[in-house]
């Protein structure tokens, strides 16, 4: 889909700090994160509603989901990874998944911007565990 901002940086038209690539999938930091290492996961396929998916996507994303969860939990020193699949901001179905403290407030969802240079450690840090 040519307007759609997840598809323009699965092409590379728009950069993002990549966490993870493959032939289906890519995994990059949020640009307004929750909190530092909140990673989306998107199909490379323009798929809009998560139940528009085959179930072998499905399958094949939330194993990736858990790999990379596992990565930002260790990477991010956080104590679990909150997954959501919202989809309502951004027409293509994707995975948010946020590196959480035990004391958060889950409810809240009030986003940050990055400090220059700081995505790009929080990338590292993730990459490396992955």
């Amino acid at each position: 889909m040519s307007d759609c901002i997840f598809c323009k940086i699965v092409k590379k038209e728009i950069p993002a700090n990549i966490i993870y690539e493959d032939e289906n999938f890519l995994a990059f930091l949020d640009i307004n994160p929750v909190s530092y290492g909140h990673t989306l996961i998107v199909p490379k396929k323009h798929i809009i509603w998560m139940h528009e998916a085959n179930d072998s996507l499905i399958s094949e994303i939330f194993k990736l989901a858990k790999r990379i969860m596992l990565a930002i939990k260790n990477g991010m020193k956080s104590d679990y990874v909150q997954l959501s699949v919202v989809g309502k901001d951004v027409p293509h179905f994707h995975i948010h998944l946020k590196p959480r403290k035990l004391s958060d407030d889950i409810h809240d969802s009030s986003t940050k911007k990055y400090e220059k240079g700081k995505s790009e450690e929080v990338a590292l840090k993730i990459t490396q565990a992955l």
